[in-house]
């Protein structure tokens, strides 16, 4: 079977539209609560609209932040980035409350795939609890044997049946939407990383494990 591939123009175009989809309710919340501004005069109405602006600001400001290091170059090529600048703007994006973030592991210079790979993990992993709960990230290792856990807790928690495929880089219908961009993607970082994706299910918990490829070759030969 021939093997999947996505033309750069077509990976570039759908990873903006990821994007501006994630940034796109939070801007238009602010251009409302600004048209309220405009228009109401009474106290109370003007408090409640500059909250709206202040906490709509905040999300995005939140999200752009995430998808910079996520999606974004993040440096030159060949750069490390700090796990604790990956782990503080996961934080930003749960900050709603619905999702909690349990983060395990030192503060390290990493690869700058590597923690691509963490945050892209971390949007799986929130996409398969849509109602809240705890995502958790286990770092283990060093700079070269690095071991990524990160595991989904909530009620009903279940991965999309077509996202394995993804992660795998083999979709079911051969094709790559804007929806499926990101586990597509995730998947990509992986193997740019020279990691290895295993998952793990069950009810109410859904764990992805990112492993070095030559540990996951000697796993599977034992």
């Amino acid at each position: 079977m021939t093997a999947f591939t996505l033309d750069s123009l077509d990976l570039a175009a759908l990873l903006c539209s990821r994007v501006c989809h994630d940034v796109i309710s939070p801007v238009g919340a602010i251009v409302n609560g600004l048209e309220v501004l405009e228009e109401e005069k009474d106290a109370e109405m003007r408090g409640i609209a500059l909250d709206l602006i202040k906490k709509s600001a905040e999300t995005a400001s939140a999200r752009l932040q995430f998808c910079r290091l996520a999606f974004g170059a993040a440096g030159s090529v060949g750069a490390s980035i700090d796990t604790g600048d990956a782990e503080q703007v996961t934080r930003g994006l749960f900050a709603d409350g619905r999702t909690q973030l349990e983060w395990n592991g030192p503060r390290i210079l990493l690869p700058k795939n590597k923690v691509k790979l963490i945050l892209n993990l971390c949007l799986v992993a929130a996409g398969a609890i849509p109602r809240g709960g705890v995502v958790s990230v286990t770092l283990a290792g060093s700079e070269t044997d690095t071991k990524i856990s990160v595991e989904a807790k909530g009620a009903n928690a279940r991965l999309p049946s077509h996202v394995p495929g993804l992660l795998s880089g083999a979709p079911e219908s051969n094709t790559v939407d804007a929806q499926a961009i990101q586990p597509y993607y995730t998947g990509l970082i992986a193997r740019a990383a020279n990691m290895t994706l295993e998952l793990a299910i069950s009810p109410d918990s859904v764990a992805i494990e990112a492993v070095p490829a030559s540990v996951a070759a000697v796993a599977a030969m034992a």
